[in-house]
């Protein structure tokens, strides 16, 4: 079970620490100074610290206060904008996916347009955080993936593109890599969510135990991507993901891309995914990745 404060006691803080007065607040909620007063008191008691400082000419939060502050008002306005689309929603019509935000930013935004015409009465939630765990407890109805098979028991996955994979740099880098072996010495630049990339590359091209020097981590794909066509470093990243940045001669891939044995796939639950929406929503997903131009060749 969660261990989680009183939730109408920490509606009521959330609107004491945005106006720093209790009265105020109080108006806002419909209640009175004293309810106000005795609920933040129950909270305080609750967490073993005080939330408010009391002066004679009102309240100021401390550190303990600015911090439940800053999760307070993210909760609600998370759970304020879903509430909002699912009233705004036809039963049934509203599908949360999650992916990895790179993927979302480097693929599947600029197609969702596309999507809303096909499917003008499915919406969409997206959200990057999401887990095999989520998609069990129905938190999520899909999820994309980077791995390999075998999926969790109960998961059903549909391949979108494999994961092929190489070094990408700015068209004017130099030295210009001419063979894997060549980059080991050069500034690489690497995501905390991809961090063994390199080693799996350089150990596809025969490169066993490589010694490489990573210079830059980035928290997610599409920063490293902007760093190497900022000449900061060598990058690597999947083909399809840094397609963008390749088509519009951004970047350049010197040696091409590798084969490896991971994949992007949509994943749903087994018994929900022959439902008319998720089926609907990884069909179009699986026709969007099929139907790529094809990428420049250096």
């Amino acid at each position: 079970m969660r261990k989680l404060p009183p939730l109408h006691a920490v509606r009521i803080f959330e609107a004491c620490a945005r106006v720093l007065n209790f009265s105020l607040a109080a108006r806002e909620l419909c209640l009175t100074h004293s309810a106000v007063s005795h609920q933040i008191r129950q909270l305080e008691e609750w967490l073993g610290q005080a939330l408010f400082t009391r002066h004679a000419t009102g309240v100021h939060l401390t550190p303990a206060g600015q911090t439940l502050q800053r999760a307070a008002t993210q909760a609600l306005v998370t759970l304020e904008e879903s509430c909002h689309q699912l009233l705004s929603a036809p039963p049934g019509q509203l599908l949360t996916l999650a992916a990895p935000g790179s993927f979302m930013a480097l693929w599947l935004i600029r197609r969702l347009e596309n999507f809303e015409q096909q499917h003008p009465n499915l919406r969409l939630q997206l959200q990057t955080q999401g887990s095999f765990h989520d998609l069990a407890t129905d938190r999520i109805d899909a999820l994309v993936v980077s791995g390999r098979p075998p999926w969790p028991h109960g998961v059903e996955a549909q391949t979108l593109f494999s994961d092929r994979a190489g070094p990408v740099c700015a068209p004017d880098w130099n030295p210009f890599p001419k063979t894997a072996a060549e980059l080991l010495g050069q500034p690489l630049l690497y995501t905390l969510s991809r961090r063994s990339a390199w080693t799996d590359w350089a150990e596809l091209n025969g490169l066993e135990s490589p010694r490489l020097h990573l210079v830059r981590h980035f928290d997610n794909l599409q920063l490293m991507l902007e760093a190497a066509v900022a000449k900061l470093g060598i990058a690597i990243a999947p083909e399809r993901l840094a397609q963008r940045e390749l088509s519009q001669g951004r970047l350049i891939a010197p040696l091409g891309f590798t084969q490896g044995p991971s994949e992007f796939a949509i994943c749903t639950q087994q018994h929900r995914a022959n439902e008319p929406t998720l089926r609907a929503l990884s069909q179009w997903m699986v026709a969007q990745a099929q139907d790529e131009p094809p990428l420049p060749q250096v």
